[in-house]
């Protein structure tokens, strides 16, 4: 990409997180602290742009250090041997002045799938000490058993305990770097 923009992901101005139905009655969410990220983009915007994005499998956070545990066990993330996650986001496109789609892989457990995220744009300013921030709010929704996520038990009635769909929230902000 010609005249590259490149910009560095603020971690103490984002988040990201997930969020599954327990039970089918309730909705659990957690977190990853510990994760980074960078973009590329053109010097004129974001369409046409790149995401590479990394979270640490054992920073993960839902409240609840005995449940927090058991997702790091090898019932589901497995993170003594997969310690990692990550994204490629190879094109970032332009639906209209706020929206984006987001099209890349997902790396989790060891296992790479093609995902299609939706990116809402919240705007370009300067802080006060005059970097110049990008912010964005990236969802999605994909199927955790795809990832090797498959742990689940039935409940007395027969329903399940973890539901396969996981929603995927992150507010990000990025500070241009070069």
């Amino acid at each position: 990409m010609a005249n590259t923009v490149k910009w560095a992901l603020d971690p103490a101005h984002s988040e990201l997180q997930f969020k599954v139905k327990h039970l089918v009655i309730s909705t659990v969410t957690g977190s990853f602290n510990v994760f980074n990220g960078e973009l590329s983009a053109g010097e004129n915007g974001f369409d046409g742009g790149a995401v590479s994005f990394q979270a640490d499998v054992n920073s993960i956070n839902t409240g609840n250090s005995q449940r927090d545990e058991h997702l790091r066990s090898a019932d589901f993330f497995d993170a003594a041997n997969f310690p990692q996650m990550a994204f490629e986001g190879t094109e970032l496109k332009k639906i209209d002045e706020e929206n984006y789609t987001l099209s890349g892989s997902l790396t989790i457990r060891g296992t790479t799938k093609p995902v299609t995220l939706q990116v809402a744009f919240g705007g370009v300013t300067k802080d006060p000490w005059g970097n110049t921030k990008a912010g964005f709010e990236v969802t999605g929704k994909l199927n955790r058993k795809d990832f090797g996520l498959a742990w689940n038990a039935l409940t007395e009635a027969g329903g399940v305990v973890v539901s396969e769909e996981v929603k995927i929230i992150a507010n990000v902000q990025f500070a241009k770097t070069a």
